[in-house]
């Protein structure tokens, strides 16, 4: 695989962020991968102001993946005391299946540790996405059942295409 350039998301990446967010879980694009959520959401998955907020943000922090010149993954670091938030994990939907995703999501857990002495990884998945939960599992994580509603009605995550949806915890030990 390709030499990949693991850094902090600036404004400047904004749009190019949300555009990969877009096409790695919406529309035609995103089924192009494995993580879509095209057949339980419809809508957006993200916007400028969702990005800008988590690069700008005390705390948090935009671990922009570049490849060839061009951003081609992300994923959000929020440090909440001994645990540290995973979140907005998005992969180019042509590059999904290779190996990139375990590469940038060990990185994400070093800077956790390392850099931030957390503990713990947390994050949430809508429960209904067993391959994906089942993903994570081999990467360490366990289900917490520890679960929060989704937030119908607020278009800004989404257009629900199915009356159950949830977000569970997930979490990894990190030492």
């Amino acid at each position: 695989m390709e030499t990949l350039t693991f850094r902090d998301g600036t404004e400047s990446d904004v749009d190019a962020v949300v555009a990969l967010v877009e096409s790695a879980y919406r529309g035609d694009s995103g089924r192009k991968g494995w993580t879509t959520e095209s057949d339980i959401l419809e809508g957006q998955r993200t916007d400028p102001e969702g990005v800008r907020a988590v690069i700008t943000t005390s705390g948090s922090r935009l671990l922009a993946v570049e490849g060839d010149g061009r951003i081609i993954a992300c994923c959000q670091l929020e440090h909440r005391g001994e645990a540290v938030y995973f979140g907005m994990f998005a992969v180019s939907p042509e590059l999904q299946g290779a190996g990139l995703g375990k590469r940038i999501i060990a990185e994400a857990e070093r800077i956790a540790r390392e850099e931030w002495g957390a503990r713990e990884m947390h994050m949430t998945v809508i429960s209904v996405r067993v391959e994906l939960i089942a993903w994570y599992e081999r990467r360490g994580y366990r289900r917490t059942g520890e679960t929060n509603p989704f937030p119908y009605g607020d278009e800004r995550f989404g257009i629900p295409q199915r009356p159950d949806l949830e977000f569970e915890l997930l979490v990894k030990p990190l030492s």
